[in-house]
């Protein structure tokens, strides 16, 4: 029997069905980041300076926020790139560059009203930036310290350094109780956002730095720079990868934890996998550039951002 399991799970790997894209929007800018709001809506981060937010229902987009060109070091005026988007009841949060000192500007957009929360007056190296609830936004700095910010007080709730490795990336679950931080170590640390308290440390699976982590459920996701598609399951304590033949820049968790979505070869395509297998399902195909965001809708809906002007969209079957 674990022969014939073994010989299946084999069988599906080589077999992976290859799908292209059934939909593709033209954001005109190369996408930087790109998340999900209400279902429906995609909040896209550009490297000129635009957070735009496209209705799925509608097929088009319903707004586009300018942000105020900056000063690079040589003081020619320039875009800004919106780095980390966000979005939580109606309200946009926007990371961007400042171009002074490698400092960071961070901007909430409410009822159409755009406001400064950080600017390099404030000379912080922020990297990430994302809602836990309205009043509070989870911060990480590039020198692998987090921090919660209360938007009414304008004050931070506490500030926490996490190790002595620069960060890489960190995500929320859906309930945003919970946060996956990635460093350039390898490690995921998982914290609880609201008091910072460190929950798990996460190791064994990637070697090098992690380029882009995930949290669903009770599964977390890492895609790796040693070539590692990894994943840990926090209820059991049990760990897996796949060894891919290139760096792997993305990944993302369906919304039950049962797929992952691996950027794993150097075409840019896309590997859907089953956890409960190891198994390769389908290969997502059409993405032209380096990806920068995965997103799963639902089980069978994928997006995908590269760098280039193009969110491509596949269906699972």
């Amino acid at each position: 029997m674990k022969i014939l399991l073994s010989l299946f799970i084999l069988s599906v790997m080589i077999f992976a069905k290859t799908l292209q894209p059934v939909f593709t929007i033209d954001v005109n800018e190369s996408v930087k980041d790109m998340v999900l709001g209400d279902g429906h809506l995609l909040v896209i981060g550009t490297d000129v300076g635009k957070l735009k937010v496209y209705d799925l229902n509608q097929k088009k987009f319903i707004q586009v926020i300018h942000l105020p060109k900056i000063k690079d070091f040589m003081g020619d005026i320039m875009d800004t790139r919106v780095s980390s988007v966000d979005y939580y009841k109606g309200k946009l949060l926007m990371l961007s560059d400042s171009g002074v000192g490698g400092y960071s500007d961070l901007r909430l957009n409410e009822n159409n009203k755009t406001t400064d929360i950080f600017t390099e007056k404030d000379k912080l190296s922020l990297v990430e930036s994302k809602f836990v609830d309205e009043e509070n936004i989870f911060l990480a700095f590039l020198s692998d310290e987090i921090a919660l910010y209360n938007l009414k007080s304008k004050k931070f709730i506490y500030r926490k350094q996490l190790s002595e490795s620069k960060f890489s990336d960190f995500a929320l679950n859906s309930k945003r109780d919970l946060a996956a931080i990635a460093n350039e170590s390898g490690e995921v640390v998982v914290v609880a956002p609201k008091s910072g308290k460190i929950v798990k440390r996460l190791s064994g699976i990637n070697l090098d730095n992690i380029f882009k982590v995930d949290i669903k459920k009770d599964f977390v996701v890492t895609a790796g720079k040693d070539r590692r598609a990894g994943w840990y399951n926090l209820a059991t304590g049990a760990k897996d990868y796949i060894q891919a033949h290139f760096f792997i820049y993305v990944a993302a968790l369906s919304p039950d934890a049962t797929l992952a979505a691996f950027a794993m070869d150097e075409n840019n395509n896309i590997t859907i996998i089953d956890l409960s297998t190891k198994s390769k399902l389908f290969v997502l195909k059409g993405q032209k550039s380096t990806l920068n965001a995965i997103i799963f809708k639902d089980n069978s809906t994928v997006f995908a951002a590269s760098d280039d002007n193009f969110v491509n969209m596949w269906i699972l079957k």
